[in-house]
């Protein structure tokens, strides 16, 4: 199912739609700040590997991250996060960021590696943002890769809803995403690590 939903006033009876699909244990594909993302419920397992299959990798080696709405939830999900990341975090969040944190023993095992670490991310997008309001908790995700060797990212939603309408449950249109991902800080150490440079530019800040 294509879902268009408009990204600056999402209509709740579309949004409803998407998060009872998620509630439900479906998966679905939904925009961000960056690249568009193929997301579920943390706490469907199923739903989870369904989606470590669709990419054609072990679920336990999935790079999913947590998105949030904000990071009042963070210390559901994360041990105690040292005051220099957490107002790092404060400063770039919402926005094209992800951050590697320790896990803490809420995150549902098939989701986070052997290094119980979690990456978290606070998308500036109303779409992805109330899905997770509404959800009532995270949801995890990963990006979406073109196999284009020149275009990395699919940036239309219906080219995206074209390959992937019988791999998902609902394509959410959300307009054009980029085709930049999000830039990746590794926090785990004490010391934020920029490990990926992408839409996010945090050198003044580090």
């Amino acid at each position: 199912m294509l879902l268009k939903i408009h990204p600056q006033n999402p209509s709740e009876r579309q949004m409803k739609m998407a998060v009872d699909c998620l509630a439900d244990g479906g998966i679905i594909v939904y925009p961000t700040d960056t690249v568009y993302g193929i997301a579920c419920d943390i706490y469907k397992p199923k739903a989870l590997e369904r989606i470590a299959r669709l990419k054609n990798i072990n679920p336990e080696k999935a790079n999913f991250s947590l998105i949030c709405y904000d990071l009042s939830t963070l210390s559901e999900y994360t041990k105690p996060i040292p005051n220099q990341i957490y107002k790092l975090m404060r400063k770039t969040l919402p926005g094209p960021f992800t951050y590697i944190l320790e896990a803490n023993n809420n995150v549902p095992k098939i989701f986070h590696s052997k290094k119980r670490t979690v990456g978290i991310r606070v998308p500036d997008n109303n779409i992805a943002r109330e899905l997770v309001l509404m959800l009532g908790n995270p949801m995890a995700s990963t990006s979406i890769h073109d196999e284009d060797e020149i275009i990395e990212y699919t940036t239309d939603p219906e080219l995206i809803h074209d390959k992937f309408q019988k791999l998902v449950d609902i394509v959410i249109d959300g307009g054009y995403g980029d085709n930049e991902a999000s830039t990746v800080i590794n926090c785990t150490s004490g010391d934020p690590l920029l490990v990926r440079q992408g839409k996010g530019i945090i050198e003044d800040l580090l």
